[in-house]
């Protein structure tokens, strides 16, 4: 058998600065006269009208609005907190009808810590995108400058919202109509402490909520899984669910994230529980609880997540955990990761978190809900892999964790001249790059998730402690006809998009599917020009080259044979071993 080429290393670009220079907002040396003030002393218009008094709030200029009683029953209620990519923002304190937010006009607002990034949650009206640049003040003097562009409320993309609701308040009652709120997020200088920052000067720019995301120091992701779409289930009823994972990093304590992604109403945790696995559904011991916030368990609002309490726990490299929550409500759909190649499992009716035994639970999953990651205190940090269901680890042996980021997990971990850094698989089986296969709103049988383009903020840029990301999509792209150039436009667009935000981006070529049905001569045309690009348009820090590492060198369009699983463009457990085998550690 021929011998299989190492991945590629190609010459690394210099990153472009983390910050666009662009000109600061007209309004920023006025606004500077006076000591910024808190956005909530600021508010000057009124969106959330209250049901009964259908004329309380104007949104858009027209007399439209959003209703108190859906934003209520999505659980934003007033002066909570929720969190959105990582990112905690306040909600409006004030009864509906009230002021509770500001319409951009170059406003300073106090807004103080460290991060890696600014999150507005915001929209806009007039019918299209609006925004423009704003800037940070820095504690120590400095300042740097940001664009910001939120979608329009009714007619903005349902994928990239943080929030959807089904009805517009107007003056003549509540009807039927989305609208939608969005969370934005610019790129800072990390390190350094915030002070202040000027809005843009944008009248149709409405922001709602400002923050400085936190860059989870001190800790290292461990664990996650992209939520791909939100299927019906049961309906659930008291049930407890325990799943399944294998974590990459370990670490003495340990933290959990729970993310109601898509959903239009919010779900309850009546409570949750960390152990390490036996067997099935057993435990090793008994499970430990956890908290959030302090309490036992926590109600996670529409579109939003949820992080436990930091948890003395150590976690040993390499580990399978089982993770146990409590709905005690009725759960009809529910967000979740579509193909998780290990069984989990569910109990019949009760609190079964602290069950070390698993007798309860008869009943087995193949997806993971709700849960999206496992966080680990310590260690440097980790790495995102953003793919398809070669990265999903289709066709891999269920629950023998063969996909091929777990065995690059485990080749870190018995290694001394890299970090031992987390692996996080965002992989999603059906994924591309270009087009949303799930549709962003509501109740639906695909699990496909929403495009790379789109999805990238949440599961890079969101996720704990990511020093580098991994591009491995755009063959389900071209199966589908998308053409080479704009498959590599949208691979242009996620490494500039990482690039800004201090991210080092690796690209992967496309593997062979030679065989395949979908596979034309026109797509195997395709995508040899798509990796002729990526490997030498000089974009990426580096390439890996997975085409020569699971090719046939007697049939170059084709997987090896032995690496084949079958259907001629997943790889089996041998080929997902050979391409993780194949990466040069220290490009990561």
């Amino acid at each position: 058998m021929a011998s299989v080429p190492a991945l590629l290393l190609c010459s690394a670009l210099l990153l472009a600065p983390a910050h666009a220079a662009a000109a600061l907002p007209r309004h920023s040396v006025t606004a500077a006269r006076s000591a910024p003030l808190p956005l909530e002393l600021l508010h000057d218009a009124t969106a959330v009208a209250d049901d009964a008094r259908p004329g309380s709030a104007d949104l858009d200029g027209a007399g439209n609005a959003l209703s108190a009683g859906d934003l209520a029953a999505a659980g934003w209620t007033p002066g909570a907190t929720v969190t959105v990519q990582g990112a905690r923002l306040t909600w409006r304190r004030g009864a509906p009808g009230t002021p509770d937010h500001v319409r951009a006009a170059g406003q300073e607002v106090r807004v103080t810590g460290r991060g890696d990034a600014l999150a507005f949650l915001a929209a806009s009206t007039g019918g299209t995108a609006a925004g423009g640049t704003g800037a940070v003040t820095y504690a120590d003097g400095g300042r740097s400058a940001y664009a910001l562009t939120a979608p329009d409320w009714r007619l903005g993309s349902p994928v990239t919202r943080a929030l959807a609701l089904p009805h517009v308040q107007t003056p003549g009652g509540r009807i039927d109509g989305q609208a939608r709120l969005y969370v934005v997020t610019v790129p800072v200088k990390q390190g350094r402490e915030i002070a202040a920052v000027t809005l843009p000067d944008s009248p149709d720019l409405h922001v709602f909520a400002l923050s400085v995301r936190d860059t989870s120091a001190g800790w290292t992701g461990s664990w996650a899984a992209s939520t791909s779409g939100q299927p019906a289930v049961g309906p659930w009823t008291d049930r407890t669910l325990r799943l399944v994972v294998h974590v990459s990093a370990g670490g003495p304590r340990v933290r959990l994230r729970f993310d109601n992604t898509f959903a239009s109403a919010p779900v309850r945790l009546g409570g949750a529980s960390v152990a390490v696995r036996s067997a099935g559904a057993a435990a090793a011991s008994a499970p430990v609880p956890l908290s959030f916030d302090g309490g036992p368990g926590t109600d996670i609002a529409a579109g939003a997540q949820a992080l436990s309490d930091p948890l003395d726990f150590p976690v040993a490299p390499g580990a399978d955990l089982l993770v146990s929550f409590h709905l005690p409500g009725t759960v009809a759909a529910v967000p979740l990761h579509g193909l998780a190649v290990q069984q989990s499992y569910m109990s019949g009716p009760g609190d079964h978190t602290a069950d070390a035994e698993g007798t309860a639970y008869g009943t087995t999953l193949t997806t993971w809900p709700l849960l999206t990651g496992v966080d680990v205190e310590g260690g440097p940090g980790s790495v995102a892999l953003l793919g398809d269901s070669i990265t999903d680890g289709n066709k891999s042996t269920v629950g023998a964790n063969r996909r091929w980021p777990d065995v690059l997990a485990a080749r870190l971990r018995r290694q001394s001249e890299v970090p031992s850094y987390g692996v996080l698989n965002h992989g999603i089986s059906g994924n591309r790059v270009l087009t949303d296969r799930y549709p962003g709103d509501g109740v639906s049988t695909v699990t496909n998730g929403v495009s790379a383009l789109n999805r990238l903020d949440r599961d890079v840029f969101g996720q704990t402690s990511v020093r580098t990301v991994v591009v491995f999509e755009g063959i389900n792209d071209l199966t589908t006809g998308a053409t080479a150039e704009a498959v590599t436009a949208g691979l242009r667009e996620i490494a500039e998009r990482a690039r800004a935000r201090g991210v080092r981006v690796l690209g992967a070529t496309l593997p062979p599917c030679g065989g395949l049905a979908a596979c034309t001569p026109a797509v195997e045309a395709a995508r040899t020009a798509v990796n002729v690009w990526i490997r030498d348009a000089g974009l990426f820090d580096a390439v890996l080259d997975v085409d020569r590492a699971l090719r046939d060198p007697a049939a170059p369009g084709r997987l090896l044979p032995a690496y084949d699983s079958g259907d001629h463009l997943h790889p089996g457990d041998a080929g997902y071993a050979a391409l993780a085998d194949a990466v040069d550690l220290s490009l990561l």
